[in-house]
């Protein structure tokens, strides 16, 4: 099988992209989407690729509305979201419960997982996410979904960035400004994720990997062969972390995770990950952004289910 590919390379995916791990009865033809997040629409609305990276909460809510592809529970990308948030410079003493009834603007569409796991961050810190109006920079990736009333389309022609500085919104999530005025609501907020992590177990996902449920169906070897190439091509990757120095956040975060866990920061698998998926699931519900709660086995792959690595 020749199989369509969307990712972005990166440490975890590296050697499947390099040719050093091989699927066991397949070869990856990787497509250049240079834009990922547009790569990520052209599977949701159109099913374009074989297999594709895409957003947690993208592909949740994609398969709530009948998308045809499944889950492999292959984590590609995780992240410290706690500095999600983002306020003026001269708002940073403000109490987070004093964000009540405040504007927010949220990064292109309401279900992108970065805004989802900043709105957890907030609503962990006691903040009522249902008293808030959220302006939204652009559309959902999935056509189908309907958000909360109180997220709004914020006004045409502004970038977040504006929005914040002029104070017509009070905050900014997932926009990752890089103004001097601009400074994170959460003070500290690496240190508060990885306390959260310390109590809680929760280190967020943000991509995992989808296939087309007629290849899973008609290649029942498909879904696991998929599930171990990636995974050696992580396990390889995680080694390298211990005989470099970090050169990027994601290897900062990752070497991080690891002092703190003793163990893989990458786990791929379902029970490894149960504590952030179910979290994940919680808030997604909490939020507005899945009406009904999903059983793990309508999430995953059936023959990946048990598996780890």
């Amino acid at each position: 099988m020749r199989l369509s590919t969307l990712t972005r390379p990166q440490g975890a995916n590296r050697a499947l992209i390099d040719g050093e791990v091989a699927v066991e009865g397949a070869s990856l033809d990787f497509v250049d989407e240079p834009v990922l997040v547009k790569g990520f629409r052209k599977m949701v609305r159109g099913v374009e690729f074989d297999v594709a990276e895409l957003a947690l909460t993208t592909y949740l809510t994609a398969k709530e509305h009948g998308a045809p592809f499944t889950a492999l529970p292959v984590f590609l990308v995780r992240d410290f979201h706690h500095g999600a948030t983002q306020v003026l410079r001269s708002s940073r003493d403000r109490a987070i419960l004093d964000f009540a009834g405040a504007r927010i603007g949220v990064n292109r569409g309401y279900t992108v997982t970065t805004g989802v796991w900043g709105r957890h961050a907030l609503a962990q810190a006691g903040l009522d996410l249902d008293t808030v109006t959220w302006l939204r920079s652009g559309d959902e990736h999935v056509p189908q979904y309907r958000a909360p009333g109180n997220v709004v389309p914020a006004p045409e022609g502004s970038t977040l960035e504006d929005l914040l500085l002029a104070g017509q919104v009070d905050a900014v999530v997932g926009a990752a400004i890089d103004h001097p005025d601009v400074v994170p609501l959460i003070a500290d907020p690496d240190d508060v994720a990885a306390q959260q992590l310390r109590s809680r177990g929760v280190f967020p996902i943000n991509h995992l990997v989808v296939v087309r449920d007629d290849l899973l169906d008609q290649h029942p070897e498909l879904g696991p062969a998929l599930f171990e190439a990636f995974a050696e091509a992580k396990r390889r990757y995680v080694a390298a972390l211990s005989a470099a120095p970090p050169s990027g956040r994601q290897d900062r975060v990752l070497t991080r995770v690891r002092e703190i866990t003793g163990s893989d920061p990458l786990p791929y698998g379902v029970t490894e990950n149960l504590p952030t998926l179910e979290a994940l699931i919680d808030t997604a519900m909490q939020q507005g952004i899945l009406r009904h709660r999903p059983a793990w086995e309508d999430v995953f792959a059936a023959s990946t289910m048990e598996m780890s690595g």
